[in-house]
């Protein structure tokens, strides 16, 4: 019988909830005042030496979003450090961050429809009132 989960997606959520979890916690007070960072995804490689982290980085701009993932590269050694010390693996996966803007984009154009609609029911309600004058 054919499992139902493999080894990698085990490994994948496991360092999704541990990096999310160092991020909250230990990242947040060695570095200081920093934006909401969330962990949306993990991507773990077959041979589990690589792990793609991808971040959505809340109330920032574009520039602010770039400046953050640089700064948890240089601090990869440090979360690395703490992932090991909470996994159960013989080798921890090496981290390699990515921002992630997608969740950021999909509430910007969430926001433009709802513009869109508002225009077109105010311009609506304008017209119904010229043509009943």
């Amino acid at each position: 019988m054919a499992r139902e989960f493999s080894r990698t997606d085990r490994v994948a959520q496991q360092v999704h909830k541990e990096v999310a979890s160092i991020l909250q916690n230990e990242y947040k007070h060695r570095v200081g005042d920093m934006p909401l960072i969330t962990v949306s995804d993990v991507d773990v490689s077959r041979d589990l030496a690589h792990a793609k982290i991808f971040v959505t980085i809340y109330n920032s701009t574009e520039e602010e979003g770039k400046l953050q993932i640089k700064q948890l590269v240089e601090y990869k050694k440090f979360i690395r450090s703490i992932l090991a010390k909470r996994l159960r693996m013989r080798s921890v996966p090496d981290l390699h961050f990515f921002e992630d803007r997608s969740i950021i984009e999909g509430m910007r154009i969430s926001n433009l429809v709802s513009q869109t609609i508002a225009k077109d029911e105010s311009k609506r309600e304008q017209d119904d009132s010229q043509e009943q004058e």
